[in-house]
């Protein structure tokens, strides 16, 4: 009996000391859903080379915190390429998008260079309204894979002018120069134009202050080619993030489709840079927290965040604490290792466990009930 009591009392104080409890915050700020629930909205976030150590630096460095905690629902995703056992973007991004494995290197097509569908595609085909928004160029690897469709992820002319050939509501992200200063001497500005876009840029538009004309699709360039790190004064991309989900919501009865990548994450690991890797996360966090609030006030809206891959084998070591990382990095490339993803609302149950990255597609597919 003593030793039973004992038991009970040490239970209880454990319970009591527990620290790990989400704030009431958190909670007010998560969303319950019955399993098998169809969302109406689907928001997709690709922090590009986000891995679990990307994400654990930022954590640490944002008061042990991110916003991807009020994520019910985690799973694993193994990222390889048809080719390669270390993918690329545009391999893993057509994977996500597309449902089928491809070389490195492929925007959107098969290993035989074959158009195939993009979820992208898909829901502008059943009514959707659909948009991108990326802090690398639009037209590179991640937002391409979404929208256009070609062999080689470096054919950034090509990829700008599969834009005309769409019908994506919205996209804002840098390149300006593949639209209106081709070698080709092709105007995308002017044949979007044609095609019901208002369509301008960082040089001559505020985007916080633009005026779209009542019924327009909407293109804002956000940069000439590559746009700056954020550490450098890029201040773009939180609030496109915003604005895109303003301007979908009300696009389409039937919902709504966005893409966001948080692009640099990857640069900064490419440059073994860990200041700028996690001023990159931390940026991408904030944007985390503005969709997941938007999802739990509208209760059909399916938030998916994941990466392509990680990005420079990234270690925290010994030495680190709340106020600088000790990180090494092994490559200066991709590596093969598993990334984690996240799921809120209707439909997030579908996402838990571990698979490869071309079942995403088909799990978005699954939670959309098409």
């Amino acid at each position: 009996m003593i030793r039973h009591c004992f038991f009970i009392l040490f239970a209880l104080l454990v319970l009591s000391c527990n620290t790990s409890q989400p704030t009431a915050q958190t909670v007010a700020k998560q969303i319950t859903t019955e399993p098998g629930t169809a969302p109406k909205n689907l928001i997709l976030l690709i922090g590009d080379g986000m891995g679990l150590t990307q994400i654990s630096a930022g954590m640490y460095l944002n008061d042990n915190y991110t916003h991807l905690e009020r994520c019910p629902v985690v799973g694993l995703q193994k990222t390889f390429a048809s080719d390669n056992l270390v993918t690329d973007s545009a391999a893993s991004a057509t994977a996500i998008a597309c449902g089928v494995k491809t070389y490195n290197g492929a925007i959107a097509v098969d290993v035989n260079g074959k158009k195939v569908k993009t979820i992208l595609e898909e829901a502008e085909d059943k009514g959707l309204a659909t948009g991108l928004v990326s802090s690398s160029t639009i037209v590179h690897a991640t937002p391409a894979s979404f929208i256009a469709h070609n062999e080689s992820r470096r054919n950034y002319e090509a990829i700008a002018a599969d834009f005309v050939n769409t019908q994506i509501d919205i996209f804002i992200g840098g390149g300006k120069s593949y639209f209106d200063r081709r070698a080709d001497d092709r105007n995308l500005y002017e044949e979007l134009a044609l095609r019901n876009y208002y369509v301008t840029d960082y040089f001559s538009s505020d985007l916080k202050k633009v005026k779209i004309p009542m019924g327009s699709n909407f293109g804002f360039l956000t940069s000439d080619k590559d746009p700056i790190p954020v550490s450098k004064g890029r201040d773009y991309l939180i609030d496109a993030a915003d604005f895109a989900v303003d301007f979908l919501k009300d696009r389409s009865e039937e919902g709504f489709f966005l893409m966001v990548e948080g692009s640099q994450i990857d640069w900064g690991g490419h440059a073994n840079d860990i200041d700028y890797v996690t001023s990159e996360f931390l940026e991408y966090n904030k944007i985390i927290g503005n969709i997941l609030d938007f999802a739990a006030a509208d209760g059909e809206t399916l938030v998916v965040i994941t990466a392509d891959h990680e990005t420079g084998g990234l270690a925290i070591n010994p030495g680190s604490n709340e106020e600088k990382i000790e990180a090494a990095f092994t490559t200066d490339k991709h590596t093969a290792t598993m990334v984690p993803i996240f799921a809120f609302g209707p439909g997030a149950e579908n996402f838990a466990g571990i698979y490869d990255n071309t079942q995403i597609y088909h799990k978005m597919r699954k939670a959309l009930a098409w």
